[in-house]
């Protein structure tokens, strides 16, 4: 049996530490010699949970409503990287402070394996910048890969456990949820298949389902970007030169701009999507299939109204 330890993101210092005491106390009584498994964002931790069912310990810090481009770890928790069997990461820039964790565990030993760059990544454009998109859970089919993938790396550390079966039954449920969304999509006609966005986390989305995302609040692939008052402006023009009905934010972020962007239009809703972190057991994304169906109907109703 594998204890998972699932790295938490945008976490009071505090509360992380705590947490993460209670979670290696609860190690030790079950999971004690056993391989240690670290991942570093939320949904890629609901993958690896469906994966390893119940042949692992899964041990979850993420708090639910957490930005994954702004997570700064702490000493307690870069310890645990360090003593980790496996380290599973997006990869493609989305931890971006993180980035210097995973190279340094990585150049001392530890298995660092990064899923995103695997899964075919599209690319972003702004501007002269060229960047691959790290948002690769919004196509539930890549994500159905990502479940192979992470698989076949727990059989290099315990070859005896059944992985591949778990693997291939949830890529079957995230393929259910890609028909399913693809009926959902079915009511918004053509020429109001286009989406605003708060920053870039659609693109995926919107090149599986022949979607067009036509600009975004803030620039670049990152949440940490500014929009410039030209910036601004041009959004405005376009959203009013399309007729678009909606801005789409995610949970995680100041919507601030967003609001007053729609507000400079007049008659734009804000819709509130969860593209970067799950939600609590009571929201309306508490797993990956809840996210990507929510956010599907969320675009379905705001698109067609």
């Amino acid at each position: 049996m594998i204890t998972i330890l699932i790295i938490g993101i945008e976490m009071k210092r505090a509360t992380a530490t705590i947490v993460l005491a209670l979670l290696v106390a609860a190690c030790g009584n079950d999971g004690a010699g056993q391989p240690r498994i670290v991942v570093t964002t939320n949904i890629l931790g609901d993958l690896v949970a469906n994966v390893v069912g119940d042949g692992a310990t899964v041990e979850v810090l993420i708090p639910a409503g957490a930005d994954p481009h702004e997570f700064q770890p702490s000493s307690a928790q870069v310890a645990a990287m360090a003593r980790a069997d496996l380290v599973v990461a997006n990869g493609l820039g989305l931890e971006e402070a993180l980035a210097g964790v995973l190279e340094s565990v990585a150049a001392d030993g530890v298995a660092v394996f990064e899923v995103a760059p695997l899964l075919d990544p599209i690319e972003v454009v702004e501007g002269d910048d060229h960047s691959l998109d790290p948002h690769v859970w919004m196509d539930p089919l890549r994500m159905a890969d990502a479940a192979g993938l992470v698989a076949g790396e727990l059989s290099r550390i315990d070859p005896e456990v059944g992985w591949e079966e778990r693997a291939l039954a949830y890529a079957e449920r995230l393929r259910a949820v890609h028909v399913e969304i693809e009926g959902i999509l079915e009511a918004v006609p053509p020429d109001r298949r286009v989406l605003v966005t708060n920053h870039a986390t659609m693109g995926y989305f919107a090149d599986r389902y022949g979607w067009d995302v036509l600009a975004t609040v803030i620039p670049g692939g990152s949440s940490t970007g500014a929009p410039s008052s030209g910036d601004l402006a041009e959004l405005v023009r376009l959203i009013r030169s399309r007729d678009l009905p909606a801005i789409f934010v995610d949970a995680t972020r100041n919507d601030d701009v967003a609001r007053t962007v729609a507000a400079e239009v007049g008659g734009v809703d804000v819709v509130t999507l969860h593209t970067e972190s799950l939600t609590g057991p009571g929201g309306p994304a508490p797993t990956l299939v809840d996210l990507l169906r929510h956010n599907a109907r969320e675009i379905a109703r705001a698109a067609s109204g």
